[in-house]
Order: C-alpha cells, then sequence, then structure tokens
C-alpha cells in the first residue's frame, strides 16, 4: 500500500518535560496536513524484547517457562514471558539471552526471531521485539535488579493459550509475543 502523503504530520518542535528510568516525556508540536498546530506527548522509550522460553516439564508437556512478577500499572501479580529493556549498544537478540539469563538462570542453545512491533504508536516511539528460545539448560541462580522480584514457573502451552488475556495473564505484550509464536508454529506446520 502506497503511503497518502495527505495524512503526514510535519514536525515544529519537541520539546522534554520529564526524563525518568524507563522513559522520557516529550512534548510535540506538529502542523496537521491541513495546516493546524497542535501539541502531542510521546513517550520516548528504549526497545524492549519478549523471550518465549520453550521446553518440556517431567511429564513431557511442552511449557512455557513464564514469569511471576508484581507490576505497578496494574498492581497485580502476572505471569509472562520474561521481557526487558534493550540496553544502548545491545542487539535485541542479546538483550533477550540476557533477560532470559538475569530473570530465569537458564540460558537459551538456539534463538529465533519471531517478530517486531510498535507496541503502542499512538504516544510511544519504541518497537518490542520477540524471539523464542529452546534447547534451555539451567546455568545460574537469577541476577535481579534491586526492583525485581520474580518466580518463575514451568506453565503448559495449552494453559497459556487458553488463559492469555485474562486474570494474571493480562499483558497485552505477552498476547503480541503469543500471536507472534503461534504464526512462527503455523509457518513451521
Amino acid at each position: 500500500m502506497k503511503t497518502d502523503k495527505k495524512l503526514l504530520w510535519k514536525d515544529l518542535d519537541r520539546r522534554k518535560l520529564h526524563s525518568c528510568r524507563i522513559f522520557d516525556l516529550y512534548e510535540v508540536k506538529r502542523l496537521s496536513p491541513v495546516g493546524r498546530e497542535r501539541s502531542f506527548f510521546l513517550l520516548d522509550a528504549p526497545d524492549w524484547i519478549t523471550v518465549i522460553p520453550v521446553l518440556k516439564n517431567d511429564e513431557g508437556t511442552e511449557c512455557f517457562l513464564m514469569v511471576e512478577q508484581f507490576r505497578h500499572g496494574s498492581s497485580k501479580l502476572t505471569l509472562e514471558f520474561p521481557a526487558g529493556i534493550v540496553d544502548k549498544g545491545e542487539s535485541p537478540e542479546k538483550a533477550a539471552l540476557r533477560e532470559l539469563k538475569e530473570e530465569t538462570g537458564y540460558r537459551a542453545g538456539k534463538i529465533t526471531a519471531l517478530g517486531t512491533v510498535s507496541p503502542n504508536p499512538a504516544f510511544m516511539n519504541n518497537l518490542t521485539h520477540t524471539f523464542a528460545a529452546f534447547d534451555l539448560s539451567f546455568v545460574s541462580e537469577q541476577n535481579l535488579d534491586d526492583d525485581e522480584f520474580i518466580h518463575f514457573h514451568l506453565v503448559p502451552v495449552a494453559t497459556v493459550e487458553k488463559e492469555m488475556g485474562t486474570g494474571r495473564y493480562s499483558n497485552g505484550v505477552m498476547m503480541m509475543a503469543l500471536a507472534f509464536y503461534n504464526r512462527w508454529k503455523m509457518v513451521q506446520g
């Protein structure tokens, strides 16, 4: 599909309003396609990664290695795939491997890129990259940040697919990651 240039806004000014650990808040002034000047607010955030670790439990059931943690935005415990921020100068793949090991102590023998999307282009400018991790081996204890308190669990794939989008599986970025994984599985046959 060809870009319709009649829909584009022109940047006029950009001013940082606030900086915090995980994003910067900007006011952006733009000129609309019909010549009106408006202000918008955006979050300038680093890219994120989500890694879907796949392994079998002791009974041979295919599972995801999920992390359980408290989320401050919702004030609730969630079950999610390991995820985090891509550090400056780090590739998304290296960030995925690092976050997997930090949050779970597992190392992946194989990692596969599944897809990249903008998590919310209405007011965020970052991307989220999704990977699947296979051939996992436990190599160390967790190496969590001072404000991270995470338990990890093996959860059957069927349970995650059934419950994603409900209750403790309510993180929208995790839903996007699962959609990438299911598309990849479908293509693999």
